[in-house]
C-alpha cells in the first residue's frame, strides 16, 4: 500500500485520484490506494498461476481459491469466471471496486430529507 510512482507530483495521477475521490466519495486519497493494492494483488495472483499447465494441481486449486474468493467479494459474475478473465484490463478496475461499496451507495443516492429541520 505504501508503494506509489517514483514521481510523487505526477499531474496527470493526482488528478484522476482526485476525480475518483470526489466521485465516490472517498474521506482520503489513502482509501483509494487501499483497493489499488487489492487489486494488484489479486492480478499479481493470478499473473503467478497462469503460466502452470492447466492440469497442474496447485494453478486448479490455487486458481479455483482465487476465483471463489472474488466470486465472493462480487468482482466476478459466473460467465467471467478464469484466470485469463482476471488479468483483462476490462475485468478488475478501481471504478468496479468503488461502485460496490456501501458508501458509495449511500453516498450517491444523497440526503434522505425528512426529519426535523432544526436538528
Amino acid at each position: 500500500m505504501g508503494r506509489h510512482s517514483g514521481r510523487p507530483y505526477e499531474k496527470e495521477r493526482l488528478d484522476a485520484e482526485l476525480k475518483l475521490v470526489g466521485e465516490y466519495g472517498l474521506r482520503a486519497k489513502r482509501e483509494l490506494w487501499r483497493f489499488q493494492y487489492d487489486l494488484n494483488h489479486i492480478r499479481n495472483a493470478a499473473r503467478r498461476r497462469l503460466p502452470l499447465d492447466e492440469k497442474n494441481p496447485r494453478r486448479i486449486f490455487e486458481g479455483e481459491a482465487l476465483l471463489h474468493r472474488m466470486d465472493m467479494y462480487g468482482l466476478l459474475e459466473e460467465k467471467q469466471n478464469t484466470l485469463n478473465y482476471v488479468l483483462a484490463d476490462l475485468a478488475l478496475t478501481v471504478d468496479n471496486s468503488l461502485e460496490r461499496r456501501l458508501q458509495t451507495l449511500v453516498f450517491k443516492a444523497g440526503p434522505l430529507g425528512g426529519g426535523c429541520p432544526g436538528r
